[in-house]
């Protein structure tokens, strides 16, 4: 008997079966569709690690005119709040051990004195270490405002006893959304993708109708790809609508090729829904199918792509498991192409694992997939 070859009018009649089954399931629809809206505004605006308004408390040993308007620039600023004017060190410390203030600045006598004979005076600025981010993000916004109020005067300066000369490029501005929003496109389609195509293959084992197809003459590769399609399309939908958002909503500039973009994420979609697929064939029930897709994408998308934590600052072993997490390299990706323009000569070692990932993962999933309808 002569092994029935692979079929275009097959393929396409499961493909066009899979989309009616989408279109049908309300669920389906929900968690295509408006599960990444809600993941991405829920994300993006929590999100953050911009600094608004820090808590400041003054002890003016020097009470001047002088001390007043350095003071004074603290205030006018939109980044410290001054809620408290202590009266002694004692009193300081106990606004930071508090958690009252963030910062305290501490004004020695003779300040004014200092600044009217031309020479140095040099001030005290304390800061809860207990939040490194904000401590350094704070003592950055008070050297900002020291050096803002050196270059009104002449002839004498407040010194803070560091002298930085910084250039920021990509993001000037350092605005947190800028480098979240790209990785959280990346891990949300990372758990998008595998959820969903996790649920196609344990649906048809629940619903009994998988007999019906293996019964048929339809190939695995065929309904293997026939799942495959519709969610592939899905994604670059929904990897469209989140790009749409970042730039538009959130503000994130895209300066990068949008071509060079597309090409990535169909490298990702590969992988990503293959893994599905793979979860799907392990686990024939729907619940657990699902429960296992977020396990082995959430977590480590999260926490091991450098989405928000730098895996240079990880300890060896573990940046060796991160080379496994498809997430790493799309997040990668995804940032040079926002927020540098980087061209693919510049990120090949990123495109070589993804496209590795997929291939890998495409033939593990395949071969498992062949094997559970043998």
């Amino acid at each position: 008997m002569k092994k029935p070859t692979f079929s275009r009018v097959r393929l396409w009649a499961l493909v066009k079966k899979e989309f009616i089954h989408i279109v049908r399931d309300p669920r389906s629809l929900a968690m295509a569709f408006l599960m990444p809206l809600i993941l991405l505004i829920l994300f993006g605006y929590a999100i953050t690690m911009d600094i608004k308004t820090l808590n400041l408390a003054v002890y003016d040993q020097d009470k001047s005119a002088a001390s007043r308007d350095y003071l004074e620039e603290f205030s006018a600023s939109t980044y410290f709040s001054v809620v408290a004017a202590a009266d002694s060190g004692d009193e300081v410390r106990a606004q930071l051990d508090r958690g009252d203030a963030h910062l305290a600045l501490v004004i020695p006598r003779h300040f004014a004195r200092d600044l009217e004979q031309g020479r140095t005076a040099e001030v005290q600025l304390l800061a809860d270490g207990s939040d490194a981010n904000t401590a350094t993000i704070a003592l950055g916004y008070a050297e900002a405002i020291t050096q803002r109020f050196n270059a009104a005067r002449s002839g004498a300066k407040v010194d803070l006893a560091v002298d930085n000369r910084v250039r920021v490029w990509y993001n000037p501005e350092l605005k947190s959304r800028w480098f979240i929003v790209p990785g959280l496109i990346a891990v949300i389609m990372t758990v998008i993708t595998a959820l969903l195509t996790s649920l196609t293959v344990s649906r048809e084992w629940e619903s009994g109708t998988m007999e019906q197809l293996i019964a048929t003459p339809v190939q695995p590769i065929e309904l293997f790809l026939g799942k495959m399609a519709p969610y592939f399309v899905i994604g670059v939908a929904d990897v469209l609508f989140s790009v749409a958002m970042g730039v538009w909503v959130f503000g994130v500039p895209l300066k990068g090729s949008f071509l060079f973009l597309l090409g990535v994420t169909a490298m990702f979609l590969v992988g990503g829904l293959s893994l599905g697929i793979m979860v799907s064939t392990i686990a024939r029930s729907q619940l657990v199918a699902s429960q296992l897709a977020m396990v082995v994408t959430f977590l480590p998308a999260f926490l091991l792509s450098g989405f928000l934590y730098s895996i240079d600052n990880m300890p060896h072993w573990l940046q060796v498991i991160t080379h496994a997490v498809q997430a790493r390299y799309f997040v990668e990706v995804l940032k040079n192409i926002f927020l540098k323009a980087s061209p693919p000569a510049h990120v090949a070692d990123d495109l070589i694992f993804l496209g590795l990932f997929a291939a890998a993962v495409f033939a593990v999933a395949l071969g498992k997939f062949r094997k559970k309808l043998s």
